[in-house]
């Protein structure tokens, strides 16, 4: 019965989850461009309150005991207005808009610590708080959390787009401002490089994502066979790497380019992934979220990266690119861990950490080979040339 119920949960999210990709691959690219034009502030209203409209109808589904099937008519309503990937977008164009390169990969690490801490105290508090009253009185926490948020946005928070000028929202302006970012021929290294650091975020994502969501099943299952309790501190310690990742990061920029500190993250995540992989016991899976301690340092350097490369009139349009490809890892990450995982339960039950794993190998490799690239083709310490008239 129980693996019954396991397959139920993979299928129903993955069909949730492709209705809100494919309806949010339009919303965002059309809000987050247009953001650069008209301000930020839009951008972060509307998917506040479209999560709002999905937490009301999850309310409803659960009130009235709705087939399952409605929870993805909330995901697509959330989906029309943006969706948590336009929040992010949005969010991460107002770092740009308010930093400078140098202080900008800190900057985008401390929003990034910032989900991390909101996962942790979600997850000790939300599972207590689940274990003692069940599904519903939570979701009013998330109905009233994103109403906040939306009139934060609108009231109290300060524009960051310098010069604001009216735009149509309906026109396909907006997504070719996003097509020009990948295919614009006056700057070919910046595009390359931009393809680049997209697939190696792509990765990441993705086999974060998708170890991310199986956490829960692989703690349920024998051998550890976890309690509630137990799986809400072990979501809390994969959350606390967000923290760590952001401490760590500012040490190791003391001494170190942003490249190798997102390497030194890359090896944090692929030791922790494969020590879960193996993990038997509470404190040797325990053992596998301390070493992960780092994992989160890689993210945070591609976005800075990423918006280093366009200028500051496309930032909107980059991190919309950005949602979208965080989107797809979504939707990727769901179909191929949740279609991995039971498929190797009968010879090795880890086997997708260590699957994410080698993965993690291929983003390792792109990030050193740009950062050698880029110091073999570093002619900024060379002499200029001297410019006296020669003889005859």
């Amino acid at each position: 019965l129980f693996q019954e119920v396991e397959a139920l949960v993979s299928h129903w999210n993955l069909w949730i989850n492709l209705g809100g990709f494919f309806v949010g691959l339009f919303s965002v690219t059309l809000f987050g461009p247009w953001s650069d034009s008209v301000g930020r502030r839009p951008a972060l209203v509307l998917p506040a309150v479209g999560m709002a409209l999905q937490a009301a109808v999850y309310l409803l589904v659960m009130y009235l005991q709705l087939h399952v099937s409605y929870f993805l008519l909330g995901r697509v309503l959330g989906g029309l207005m943006g969706d948590y990937n336009l929040i992010l977008a949005s969010c991460f164009a107002y770092v740009a808009d308010t930093t400078d390169q140098r202080s900008r990969t800190f900057r985008v690490a401390i929003l990034e610590a910032c989900l991390g801490l909101a996962g942790m105290l979600a997850s000790i508090g939300g599972g207590q708080w689940r274990k003692a009253q069940g599904y519903i009185n939570p979701f009013w926490l998330v109905l009233a959390a994103s109403l906040t948020a939306a009139l934060y946005a609108a009231f109290c928070l300060r524009e960051s787009v310098k010069e604001q000028k009216p735009a149509k929202l309906f026109t396909l302006s907006h997504y070719k401002a996003v097509y020009r970012l990948y295919t614009a021929p006056e700057r070919l290294s910046s595009r390359r490089k931009l393809a680049l650091y997209s697939l190696a975020f792509f990765l990441l994502v993705t086999v974060h994502f998708g170890t991310r969501d199986l956490f829960v099943l692989y703690e349920l299952g024998f051998p550890l066979c976890w309690a509630a309790d137990l799986i809400g501190y072990g979501s809390a310690a994969s959350y606390l790497a967000y923290l760590s990742s952001l401490g760590g990061l500012r040490l190791l920029q003391l001494c170190l380019e942003d490249t190798w500190v997102a390497e030194i993250g890359l090896i944090s995540n692929i030791s922790g992934l494969v020590v879960i992989s193996l993990a038997a016991t509470t404190p040797l899976m325990f053992t596998g979220y301390g070493i992960l301690f780092l994992s989160m340092a890689a993210t945070p350097v591609i976005r800075a990266k990423l918006s280093k490369l366009v200028s500051e009139a496309e930032q909107g349009a980059l991190f919309a690119s950005i949602a979208c490809v965080e989107g797809l890892c979504s939707l990727v990450a769901t179909g191929v861990f949740n279609s991995l995982y039971p498929a190797s339960l009968h010879f090795m039950r880890g086997f997708p950490f260590l699957f994410g794993a080698i993965i993690l190998l291929i983003p390792a490799a792109i990030m050193g080979w740009i950062e050698i690239w880029d110091s073999d083709h570093d002619y900024s310490h060379f002499p200029e040339p001297s410019l006296t008239p020669t003889d005859g």
